[in-house]
């Protein structure tokens, strides 16, 4: 299990994946962060995509298009509220919808950020181990999701989620 889950430090709008995950608010308002920087990578057909979307429940997950990168999906894990903060629960229940749209439209690689941890203020490494554990439950669940990749930003956030990983079971 541990080895269909990777760690890369970087820019996740540049990652060669199926798709990438947002760390999205329920309005699926592109704003500042990961958003703002997906917003900035992909074009603004991704806004456009979210306003016809509409706004999603907290927990919940939508997907787009990628836009200009090179991913071919985008995934919003709709964690917070907008203005508002990511709690365990958020987390998990955006986290596993997430997974639920990425084997709904047969993505095989998909990249997550640490989702929760800039402006919704979710501590990292409690971030990191509810992130590891839902998506090792996934995958062991018969999923079609071959590589699931951290891309985070940051030693501080790389170490957290390398620590939550070594702790996965084998």
């Amino acid at each position: 299990m541990k080895t269909s889950i990777g760690l890369t430090e970087g820019d996740i709008t540049q990652m060669d994946v199926d798709a990438i995950v947002n760390a999205a608010n329920n309005d699926l308002i592109l704003g500042a962060g990961v958003a703002g920087a997906i917003k900035r990578a992909g074009g603004p057909s991704i806004q456009k995509e979210c306003n016809k979307i509409g706004r999603i429940e907290i927990g919940e997950a939508a997907i787009t298009g990628a836009g200009d990168m090179k991913a071919k999906y985008v995934i919003h894990a709709a964690s917070m509220g907008l203005g508002g903060t990511t709690t365990a629960e958020s987390l998990r229940n955006s986290t596993k919808n997430s997974l639920l749209r990425a084997d709904e439209n047969g993505v095989k690689t998909i990249a997550f950020p640490a989702i929760g941890t800039g402006i919704a203020g979710f501590p990292l490494d409690e971030c990191a181990k509810v992130m590891m554990d839902v998506v090792a439950e996934h995958l062991k669940g018969g999923s079609g999701i071959e590589k699931v990749t951290f891309c985070l930003f940051g030693q501080e956030a790389f170490d957290a989620f390398k620590q939550a990983h070594d702790e996965l079971p084998e």
